[in-house]
């Protein structure tokens, strides 16, 4: 039989991996590129990352939603919550930075450019962190714990 609470618990896992991938490997290791591979490599990144973590964060803030209010467990709720709150992090306060960066020539790559990347790198730390303490509701969660 199909577990709800246990695919929450992926979708938000598969969410946080992605999250956490970028912040601890992928930005870091494209930071030491030259300004215009910086900019090139992060737009690609970009491209491929956005349908794959909005996806994951709807599915698992969703699913979510719906085992708290069968099981009637605030953790999930919380847990839910942070995850959803990815959504307005990101279009309130990151995307602005995105659309910067995906509007900038990338012969204009430079010190602007790079100092974005990197204020990038720390606003998607924060997504990582909304993963990482949903990830630890939902197993609380999932555990008996609430």
């Amino acid at each position: 039989m199909f577990d709800v609470s246990i695919a929450t618990l992926v979708f938000a896992t598969l969410f946080t991996g992605a999250a956490l991938y970028i912040s601890l490997v992928e930005h870091p290791a494209r930071l030491g590129l030259a300004d215009g591979p910086l900019l090139a490599q992060w737009r690609l990144s970009y491209k491929r990352a956005l349908p794959i973590q909005s996806g994951l964060a709807i599915a698992g803030g969703v699913a979510g939603l719906i085992v708290g209010h069968m099981a009637a467990d605030g953790l999930w709720f919380a847990g839910s919550v942070l995850l959803l709150a990815n959504w307005p992090f990101t279009l309130l306060v990151i995307m602005p930075v995105n659309k910067r960066l995906m509007a900038m020539p990338e012969p204009e790559a430079g010190l602007e450019s790079r100092a974005m990347l990197i204020q990038w790198g720390k606003l998607h730390d924060i997504r990582s962190a909304l993963g990482a303490v949903t990830v630890l509701l939902f197993a609380w969660a999932l555990a008996g714990g609430g």
